[in-house]
């Protein structure tokens, strides 16, 4: 294990060089990075599923922390948003809400300090105000406290609250499991290196997790109400979090989100009015969307994804209160639905999904671990300026999705030959 572990730490070590060089890092080499430290620890897993050996799960935990300490020190790539993020804690600090005028509002007001000149300077769409939930924008408060523009602040604290959800897999899941996420390259790129946030609403949310199966109804109900004040993500696995909770439960969790949101709803607005912009207009690293889109206009395409995933929701649900065994919810079936109906795949969005895939692995969902950051291929990191900034070249999202349908395939057929639908998850 200890082998593995060095060798991916001196992969991480090099991206950290990379990332703090001028410039981004090369395209190849970053994938050469990616598989250099992802599929060692496929093999590692597997090696302990066939091996009935004690886990060293200390070593787990301090190789964890090594690879995380290397985003720290390297910074993001490929990234911008962190400029929003740092923007929004200082407006939370001075104005008391990060919501209301958007950033180009501020680009001639000379009373911005000269640091958050540069901040404010870097922000992607600056004409829009801030579209990140009350709960998020407290990360960004606390890491503007602490060192107002530091994005390293912003990482420590996020890496912080990884661990914590590392250890929150480590009740639901064998160690052997719990190796997938805590060395997974999306996972200490995304967070560790690029500071995405969406890891501390996955964090809250399989707090309400561990806290719903343990019956403590009331800590669940307000963790899940933080979790959908951190992202609207929240909200579509609640009905199974509290799948057996009473009325005052469910009461208490909509007072949490009331309260999340309330103090900002009254005063200067919330991030809904970007929401909508970015649900009705934009596009990137899609699947059933950049498939109906061709045969559809694009609002009957969103419209008829919509009503997919709804069904799909619908079905799951109730399959589940049919179920005598009130097992963890299959979070990653739910999100991966949301994500192939969805206009807009973020690697980060997987961060959601990734701890209910070490719950049940699957090839499908590890595999896409490590497929979906083939979205980084774009025009700008490929600096072909003939290209749209963001728009990819159709081999990347072609081989991005076809090695995720192959997961999905291999998955399904072992399944099949497995004779139950839940064995292979149960096995973990």
């Amino acid at each position: 294990m200890d082998a593995v572990g060095a060798w991916c730490l001196l992969g991480y070590a090099a991206l950290a060089f990379l990332a703090r060089q001028p410039g981004e890092p090369p395209l190849p080499t970053f994938f050469l990075l990616v598989a250099w430290t992802g599929l060692p620890v496929f093999g590692l897993y597997l090696h302990f599923r066939r091996r009935e050996e004690p886990f060293p799960l200390g070593r787990l935990l301090v190789w964890a922390i090594a690879f995380r300490i290397c985003g720290l020190v390297g910074g993001p790539f490929y990234e911008d948003d962190f400029y929003r993020y740092l923007w929004d804690g200082y407006r939370f600090a001075t104005a008391g809400t990060p919501y209301g005028p958007a950033p180009e509002v501020f680009f001639v007001d000379p009373a911005v300090p000269p640091a958050l000149q540069s901040v404010l300077s870097g922000i992607n769409h600056p004409e829009l105000p801030t579209i990140y939930s009350p709960v998020t924008q407290a990360i960004f408060l606390l890491g503007y406290w602490v060192h107002p523009g530091s994005v390293a602040v912003l990482q420590a604290i996020l890496i912080g609250l990884d661990l914590a959800l590392v250890a929150l897999l480590l009740r639901l899941a064998p160690a052997r499991n719990v190796l997938l996420y805590a060395w997974c390259p999306l996972v200490i790129k995304e967070i560790a290196f690029t500071a995405h946030p969406d890891g501390a609403g996955a964090c809250l949310l399989l707090a309400a997790v561990v806290l719903s199966r343990d019956r403590h109804w009331q800590a669940a109900a307000v963790a899940l109400g933080l979790a959908a004040g951190a992202k609207a993500f929240g909200l579509v696995l609640a009905p199974l979090v509290l799948a057996g909770a009473r009325l005052r439960h469910w009461l208490l969790f909509a007072a949490t989100v009331a309260a999340v949101y309330a103090p900002f709803a009254l005063r200067s607005g919330s991030e809904l009015a970007s929401l909508q912009v970015f649900a009705r207009e934009w596009e990137f690293n899609s699947w059933l969307f950049g498939l109906l889109k061709t045969a559809l206009p694009p609002f009957e395409a969103r419209l008829a994804l919509g009503l997919a995933f709804a069904a799909f929701w619908g079905w799951y649900h109730f399959k589940y209160f049919q179920s005598p065994a009130r097992e963890i919810p299959r979070g990653d079936w739910i999100f991966g639905g949301l994500l192939a109906a969805s206009p807009v795949i973020n690697p980060w969005y997987l961060l959601w999904l990734l701890p209910f895939a070490a719950v049940y692995p699957t090839i499908w969902a590890w595999t896409a671990s490590l497929a979906v950051l083939l979205s980084y291929v774009t025009g700008l990191n490929l600096q072909d300026y003939a290209m749209h900034p963001y728009g990819q070249p159709p081999w990347a999202r072609g081989l991005e999705f076809g090695l995720i349908l192959c997961g999905l395939g291999y998955d399904l057929v072992r399944r099949r030959r497995n004779d139950g639908p839940g064995r292979a998850g149960a096995k973990g």
